[in-house]
């Protein structure tokens, strides 16, 4: 087993209380590890798990954990869990871990789930569109398809989005989030396998020549898996088609990291917007 074997690697550093009198990780953590990895490649699959499971009518069980022991992680390591699903039975799933070093393989794991139903706890056929999505990501295959378009063809989309981001979760009032710039803007949603729209963007034209990106919104169990840099590119590619030569944003300062690994740079003092915090950024195109 190498760590190139695997398309999703969860990166993790050994924590204080993870390690024992040994002074080595305990080994009962590294199936949190490994736990902690699942979770990870499910929003990899831009699958929101609670929600994705409701859809399919049913929940993923443990049947079978298993671990080989190699060398072992200390206090402050930096490691990486990598999970990969082997092998999708009738109603169970063979997945394999590796818990890495750099290079070093220091444990290896099998996990196998059975897909059952939730209530009756009985075991269902694994449905036919989650086999296709986890043999497309295995086999290298884009998780999430970008739209761009005008309000009325991604309105109902980007709005259930933002509704609920902005209104319910930042509590932003609802008549500072709704304008008019809506219905000229260009909008991009993305929506993963299934079909369900996961993020969204605005491109708007602020003076001639410069554009200006805004109410972007990722719902809160993608964030951290780059479905906002999705977003985030496919407006800026659009900006660059249409021939602008900059672009600007007003960033929470929170999310200010995300636009600088794009690309973007602060500009001016921090001020304060709809009661939170922001940075105007700018990126030449």
């Amino acid at each position: 087993m190498k760590r190139a074997d695997f398309r999703y690697l969860d990166r993790q550093r050994v924590r204080w209380a993870e390690v024992d009198l040994q002074k080595i990780v305990f080994n009962g953590h590294y199936l949190m590890y490994m736990d902690t990895a699942v979770a990870g490649y499910w929003r990899a699959l831009a699958l929101p798990y609670h929600a994705t499971m409701d859809a399919l009518g049913g929940d993923l069980y443990v049947r079978k954990a298993t671990l080989e022991y190699h060398a072992s992680a200390e206090y402050d390591d930096a490691i990486e869990t990598g999970i990969r699903c082997e092998q999708i039975g009738n109603s169970s799933m063979r997945w394999v871990s590796g818990v890495f070093r750099g290079e070093e393989l220091l444990v290896s794991g099998e996990l196998v789930y059975v897909f059952a139903d939730p209530v009756a706890k009985k075991s269902l056929p694994v449905p036919p569109d989650l086999r296709r999505v986890l043999q497309g990501f295995e086999a290298g295959e884009a998780m999430v398809e970008v739209r761009v378009g005008t309000w009325d063809e991604l309105g109902r989309e980007a709005g259930a989005i933002r509704q609920q981001v902005f209104v319910q979760e930042q509590r932003i009032p609802a008549e500072m989030e709704w304008d008019a710039a809506d219905a000229a803007c260009l909008h991009a949603v993305a929506f993963n396998r299934f079909g369900l729209p996961l993020a969204t963007g605005r491109l708007l034209e602020h003076v001639p020549g410069v554009a200006k990106i805004g109410r972007m919104a990722v719902q809160r169990p993608m964030r951290g898996s780059q479905i906002g840099r999705h977003v985030l590119d496919a407006l800026m590619a659009a900006a660059r088609q249409r021939g602008d030569r900059e672009v600007l944003l007003h960033a929470q300062t929170s999310a200010a990291g995300f636009y600088r690994r794009a690309g973007f740079v602060p500009r001016g003092p921090e001020f304060e917007e709809a009661g939170i915090a922001h940075i105007e950024m700018v990126c030449p195109l």
